[in-house]
């Protein structure tokens, strides 16, 4: 059935490929949050073990909301991985070490771009007419300055 919630199919859809492109940069950067959960290693292990798990954790919603907000509006979600590699701005490759500092700066980085980029589409959907995935965007940056700012004060 036709999804009816006042906005066009044209505009549904330009917004659907913005949110499947979050989709892949946070599927993406959800397995960088358990790669570094899993092999950290050196002094603060254990802080730090538990510091990923959570931001892992709230990643895994983030995702599964992104993913449902594709389906409100009416479009499908991007749902494999050759899809995420596909749309994503982050890479997956890991740059440094297995140490904390390593994971945290380059996660740090990932965060920021994200932070950015989902900015810069706040304003593309408001101009497509998308109050609800506005806020839910704006939500999303909210969540993630907060995560930011955890990761900045570890490298202090």
């Amino acid at each position: 059935m036709k999804t009816n919630i006042g906005l066009k199919e044209k505009d549904t859809a330009a917004v659907a490929v913005i949110l499947n492109k979050l989709l892949a940069d946070e599927s993406v950067l959800y397995q960088k949050v358990r790669n570094a959960h899993w092999n950290v290693e050196g002094p603060g292990f254990h802080e730090l073990h538990l510091f990923f798990e959570t931001i892992y954790n709230e990643l895994a919603i983030v995702v599964d909301d992104v993913a449902e907000r594709v389906r409100t509006i009416g479009h499908y979600a991007a749902g494999t991985l050759k899809e995420y590699l596909e749309l994503t701005q982050l890479t997956e490759a890991k740059k440094g070490k297995n140490d904390g500092n390593s994971y945290i700066s380059e996660l740090l980085n990932d965060f920021e771009s994200l932070i950015i980029s989902i900015r810069g589409d706040i304003d593309v959907v408001e101009e497509h007419g998308d109050k609800g995935t506005s806020d839910f965007l704006s939500g999303v940056v909210e969540q993630h300055e907060k995560t930011a700012w955890m990761l900045r004060a570890h490298l202090r």
